[in-house]
């Protein structure tokens, strides 16, 4: 089991050592991270905290799942795995559409 546990739902006045602080009472925490916008500079409402044991991760979320956090009921589970994305556009290198480009016959390219 992980013991990267991620944390939603989080009040915009929520900061890494806050974060960090509140589970701590569990045990040992290793990081906690507020995800900030880039643009803005403002949380962007969630924020993940990676704890020293998958038994102590489990107690801590255990303990804050649905606890009303400044008036916000946080979202507290074990982390998911990145996808990996597709990339710009969402075509991959291999391939693509055969009907789009210069040189599939007649004028300006289309099919006729």
């Amino acid at each position: 089991m992980s013991s990267k546990i991620y944390v939603g739902n989080l009040p915009y006045s929520v900061t890494d050592s806050s974060l960090q602080d509140n589970f701590s009472e569990f045990g040992s925490v290793t990081s906690a991270k507020v995800m900030m916008d880039r643009d803005t500079g403002r949380s962007k409402g969630f924020g993940f905290v990676e704890m020293a044991s998958a038994d102590v991760a489990q107690a801590a979320i255990d303990a804050l799942n649905g606890r009303s956090v400044d008036g916000r009921q946080i979202v507290v589970n074990l982390a998911r795995p990145r996808e990996e994305s597709r990339g710009a556009g969402g075509y991959s290198n291999s391939g693509g559409r055969s009907d789009v480009g210069y040189g599939q016959g007649g004028y300006g390219g289309g099919r006729y």
